[in-house]
C-alpha cells in the first residue's frame, strides 16, 4: 500500500506491515480504515492551524478597526491572506533572518 501527496510516495506499507495492522483491522475494512485515517490526520492539522489563524488574527482585526469579518472558514482565511500585513511562516523566517 502506498500513500501519495501529489503522486509523490510518503509513506509505503509492506505486506506485513499490512498484516500486523489487519491483525487488529478487519481485512475487508482496511483500505477504508487507512483513508480514514489520513483524512483525519490531515484534516485535524488543518483544523488546529485555522484555529491559531483566528487566534492570532482575531485580534490584530479589531486593531485595524475591521468591522466583520467572514464566519466561513476558508473566506475567514482568504480574507486573512489578503491583509497587506499577512506573511506566512516562510516569509515570517525570512524576515527574521534579515532582522539578524
Amino acid at each position: 500500500m502506498k500513500i501519495l501527496v501529489n503522486d509523490e510516495c510518503v509513506c509505503e506499507l509492506n505486506d506485513t506491515q499490512k498484516k500486523v495492522i489487519m491483525n487488529d483491522i478487519h481485512a475487508d475494512e482496511f483500505d477504508a480504515d487507512m483513508k480514514r485515517r489520513v483524512s483525519y490526520i490531515v484534516m485535524h492539522k488543518h483544523e488546529q492551524c485555522m484555529k491559531r489563524l483566528r487566534d492570532e488574527w482575531m485580534p490584530k482585526l479589531r486593531d485595524l478597526k475591521v468591522e466583520s469579518v467572514p464566519l466561513n472558514d476558508d473566506a475567514f482565511a482568504e480574507f486573512v491572506f489578503a491583509q497587506k500585513d499577512y506573511k506566512d511562516r516562510k516569509a515570517r523566517e525570512v524576515d527574521a533572518i534579515e532582522l539578524l
